[in-house]
Parts: structure tokens; C-alpha cells; sequence
């Protein structure tokens, strides 16, 4: 049963492939996609239906292939594969903690997961399995950005939350600006009118026309993901415009 005091019934977590690197340049860190996989117990622990989204950064970035002169559709797909990588990875963490976990691709591969349909992934939902969406939309030239909104918008989710290495959406890079601002509250147009790159262009138009907020916060945080869902932490919520 879902905690009377936490708002959301039903999120869509999105981090990067390159989140699950830990201090490695490249691959898997086992102790941080435990890590990760905790965060999520806690939070589906409160009753909270969890829908997750990976990217495959840290094994394959099809715009960074296509850069060096493969065919953007080839590279594309390559990345595609790596969230599958990351997603199975996620799926063993979480079930070694005792959750039952469904991953779904948009790319069919019987054998080691199960093919994405919207309705199957309703029922896993409702029956309180974590469902880890990869492959994408399983189409080139979209990001896993808007994937997770997608999925999200299908799954009826309340909010995205999008983990980063940083507490929130600034309006500039806090890494490299010393007086870089933390937008407590922005709305979508104004992502898009200051290229806050908070997500790509068509996954934030895409949660403004679906009305789906988004919520950045630093993933680094422990138990950050649970203290924002019941009301604390700090964070930056992207919604619609008053």
C-alpha cells in the first residue's frame, strides 16, 4: 500500500549509462549499481511503483560513433544495445535485494528479456514489479531522454525524476561557474528558450505537452531520491508554466 504522505503513485526513473560508472571511465561499477539499485528499494519500499530508463553512455553513445564516421542508424542501434546491457545489469542488483523486476525492450530479444508491450507492462505494474524499459524507443535518432518520457506518459507515471551529479538545474554549469544559479522551479519553455539542457528539445516538449513534470536531483546523494519523493532534499522540478 502506498504512503499516504508521498504524492507520487507511480514515477519514471531516468539516469545515465555513464551513472553506473562510478569512478571507472567507462563500463560497470558493481558497488554503484548497488548503489542505485537500494535507492530504488527505498522508494518502491513506500509504495511507489518504479519505471526506470537507462542510457548506454558508458558502454556505447551512438552520436559520439556516428562522429567518427559510422552510420548514424548502426551507431544508434549499437547504444541501443548497451541500455539493454545496463538494464539486465540493474535487473540482477534489484533482484539480489529481493525486488521482482521486468525488464522490456523495444528492440525483440526473447531470450533475455521480455519484448516492451504497453499493456504487459501495465499489468507488471500493477502486480508491484520494477519495470527497466531499454533498448530506447527502438528507433535511431531518438535518446533514451525521450524514451523515459515516453514510457512515462505510457505508464501513466506522476513525475520524472532524472538523476544526475548535480542537485538541480542551474543556469549555468556549476562544475566550471562558481556563481552558477539553482532554479528551485522552471517551466518547460524556459528550458527550452535557455537551453538549460536538462533533457533534449523533443523529451521536454513532449512531458509539456503530456503535462509530466520532471524532477533533477543528484544522484550521489544517499537516500536523496526517497527524501525528495516525501517533500525534502533539494532538487529542481521543471513543470508547466503558471
Amino acid at each position: 500500500m502506498q504512503d499516504a504522505a508521498v504524492p507520487y503513485g507511480r514515477v519514471m526513473l531516468k539516469i545515465s549509462g555513464e551513472a553506473l560508472m562510478g569512478d571507472q571511465r567507462f563500463g560497470l561499477h558493481p558497488p554503484t549499481v548497488e548503489r542505485i539499485a537500494l535507492e530504488v528499494k527505498s522508494v518502491h519500499d513506500l509504495g511507489t511503483d518504479v519505471c526506470m530508463v537507462i542510457g548506454g553512455g558508458n558502454i556505447f553513445r551512438g552520436l559520439r560513433g556516428a562522429a567518427q564516421g559510422m552510420e548514424r542508424t548502426t551507431a544508434d542501434h549499437m547504444g541501443m544495445l548497451g541500455t539493454v546491457m545496463n538494464a539486465l545489469a540493474m535487473q540482477s542488483a534489484l533482484e539480489m535485494i529481493g525486488l521482482t523486476v521486468r525488464v522490456l525492450s523495444a528492440i525483440t530479444m526473447n531470450q533475455i528479456c521480455e519484448p516492451y508491450y504497453r499493456r504487459r507492462a501495465v499489468r507488471h505494474l500493477d502486480r508491484k514489479r520494477v519495470c527497466i524499459f531499454a533498448a530506447g524507443t527502438g528507433n535511431p535518432y531518438f535518446t533514451t531522454d525521450t524514451a523515459a518520457v515516453l514510457r512515462a506518459s505510457e505508464m501513466g507515471c506522476q513525475a520524472i525524476f532524472k538523476g544526475t551529479k548535480v542537485d538541480g538545474v542551474y543556469d549555468k554549469d556549476p562544475e566550471l561557474h562558481t556563481d552558477a544559479v539553482r532554479y528551485d522551479r522552471v517551466d518547460y519553455d524556459e528550458v527550452l528558450a535557455k537551453n538549460l539542457r536538462v533533457m533534449d528539445a523533443s523529451a521536454i516538449a513532449l512531458a509539456r505537452d503530456n503535462r509530466l513534470p520532471i524532477v533533477v536531483f543528484s544522484l550521489d546523494e544517499p537516500g536523496g531520491l526517497r527524501t525528495i519523493l516525501e517533500g525534502g532534499g533539494t532538487c529542481t522540478t521543471v513543470h508547466e508554466a503558471a
